[in-house]
């Protein structure tokens, strides 16, 4: 098992009780994401945690299939799932690498506080875009810590290089934002919470 998996795997239940530290942001970013959410719509997320984005939006699509690498966020997920009685969410251990599609089988993805965390960013990007029709929706929520206090980036460099803590990429925006348009995509909607201490999050549409 994986630093990042033993990592997320382990905080699973002390995650699922954590409020959301700014809701009003979270609704309004569903709102946004909606208004790209067309009745009958396919959608996939990447880094669903205990599913909470996926379950919000399932009311307002025909399916959506989730997946996270630790297998205890996707326990918590699918319990949810059932407490609320929703049958339109597929929830599934897996990474986005190991996922077999077809090729434009999906009018939405969703990658929430995750693409920081990956590996290979520009691969997962290139994943993406596949997995989407022409003109289907990406949606992104990315911290973008480059600037952040120095402290938190001595933290998260030194506990991943000891393997204490997950990969964690400091990114800037312009460099998230070029890294999306450069797979292929057009970004359409762009809001920074908090005068830019919360995550970026990002709308944008496959190109071709």
């Amino acid at each position: 098992m994986s630093v990042n998996v033993r990592f997320w795997d382990r905080i699973a239940q002390r995650y699922a009780r954590m409020p959301v530290r700014d809701p009003d942001a979270y609704t309004r970013k569903l709102e946004m994401t909606r208004a790209y959410m067309k009745p009958g719509a396919e959608v996939f997320e990447f880094g669903c945690g205990t599913g909470t984005t996926a379950l919000n939006h399932a009311p307002h699509a025909r399916h959506v299939t989730a997946i996270d690498c630790a297998p205890s966020m996707i326990d918590i997920a699918q319990e949810k799932a059932t407490a609320e009685g929703i049958g339109n969410v597929t929830f599934q251990v897996a990474n986005l690498e190991e996922m077999a599609h077809a090729p434009g089988c999906y009018d939405m993805v969703m990658a929430h506080n995750v693409l920081h965390l990956l590996t290979d960013r520009h691969a997962a990007l290139a994943h993406v875009h596949d997995m989407l029709r022409p003109g289907g929706i990406f949606v992104s929520s990315t911290a973008c810590a480059a600037r952040a206090p120095w402290l938190f980036r001595a933290i998260v460099k030194t506990g991943g290089a000891l393997r204490l803590l997950p990969l964690f990429h400091l990114l800037t925006e312009d460099q998230l934002k070029s890294d999306i348009t450069a797979a292929g995509f057009e970004i359409v909607e762009e809001w920074l919470p908090e005068g830019g201490k919360s995550a970026l999050f990002l709308i944008a549409r496959k190109v071709g």
